[in-house]
């Protein structure tokens, strides 16, 4: 590829943060308490300006910012790994596992209190995942080696039993637990706090840092895995690398914001259309356009039905669900000549 136009694919990478840098201060300034977007950038904010962002909004924003990475950098790198840009990170099964364990605390385990019953959900979904994480390593190692294919088969069957799990606890469920878990599986941030923008920044920006470096790896890996290894690869460490690293992300993520669809699959692949597939370049511009998309959507969903909110997750499925459909018709339309 020619050198300038290397210089201007990672120029989009400076472009991508000013336009994070602009929808983070949009979105601040958006809410219930109207503060202007020059008071914020001039600092002239009253006492109560300052108490609301710095208890609600900024917090908020934060959280969106990281939840919608982690699920755009997660995808990106499952992509890379399964080589298909339909991938997903609940393919592997997390979400769901995620989900089950929140069913379980909100059903069996009934009302915690002190301060672990503040964040019990958040805990459990984190578990879940890790749980999720445990069973694929043993069941992909079957044949001796980490197995993409086991992997997959895996994820199906968690998928499954998760979802059999979930429904099971939902018959036996009253309304107010009904009304609990519902408003969990369709992703919501508007529970923001520091503490959990700490813990999750804690867990999602180390895995997504091993995740950019391991990017020229998984641009080898795209040849195909024994050309990889041909070439120096150690397939099978990467392999593990990618799944802790994407379990880690993406449970932390689910977490803290309930389950929240699409952005893992719709902006790698847009990414993907405009700048090519070098990893270097798709990981961390995935990672920012993620940040923007659910930043966006989340000041859309809390402002559309004002004073109202709508979970983000419902927004993002709207978007994702026929951005899907388009890919699959796109990838397909030739071979069944649609």
């Amino acid at each position: 590829m020619p050198v300038f136009l290397k210089r201007i694919k990672f120029s989009a990478l400076p472009l991508l943060g000013l336009l994070l840098l602009g929808a983070a201060l949009v979105s601040a300034s958006i809410g219930a308490v109207s503060i202007p977007l020059s008071e914020i950038v001039g600092g002239t904010l009253t006492d109560q300006q300052m108490a609301v962002l710095n208890s609600i909004r900024f917090p908020r924003v934060l959280l969106a910012v990281i939840v919608g990475g982690a699920l755009a950098v997660s995808g990106a790198a499952m992509q890379g790994l399964f080589r298909n840009p339909l991938a997903d990170p609940g393919l592997i099964g997390i979400a769901t596992s995620a989900a089950l364990a929140v069913a379980i605390v909100i059903v069996l385990a009934g009302p915690i209190a002190g301060y672990f019953g503040l964040y019990a959900m958040s805990v459990a979904a984190f578990t879940g995942a890790l749980a999720a994480c445990f069973v694929i390593f043993r069941f992909a190692r079957l044949t001796g080696t980490f197995s993409v294919t086991y992997m997959l088969l895996t994820g199906i069957a968690i998928n499954a039993l998760s979802a059999a799990g979930v429904g099971f606890l939902t018959f036996l469920s009253d309304d107010q637990q009904l009304r609990t878990l519902t408003f969990w599986t369709m992703g919501s941030l508007g529970g923001a706090l520091w503490v959990s923008v700490i813990v999750a920044a804690t867990i999602i920006i180390p895995s997504a840092l091993i995740l950019v470096k391991n990017a020229r790896e998984l641009n080898v890996l795209l040849l195909g895995e024994s050309e990889a290894r041909y070439l120096g690869v150690d397939v099978e460490r990467l392999k593990r690398r990618i799944v802790v690293c994407t379990a880690l992300s993406v449970g932390a993520a689910i977490a803290v914001s309930g389950i929240i669809g699409f952005v893992g699959l719709v902006v790698p692949h847009l990414i993907r259309l405009t700048l090519g597939p070098d990893h270097r370049l798709l990981i961390p511009a995935s990672a920012l356009l993620g940040a923007i998309l659910l930043l966006l959507a989340d000041t859309i969903a809390r402002t559309i039905v004002a004073p109202a909110e709508m979970p983000v997750g419902i927004l993002t499925s709207m978007i994702g669900g026929p951005f899907f459909l388009w890919l699959l018709v796109k990838q397909y339309s030739g071979r069944f000549g649609l």
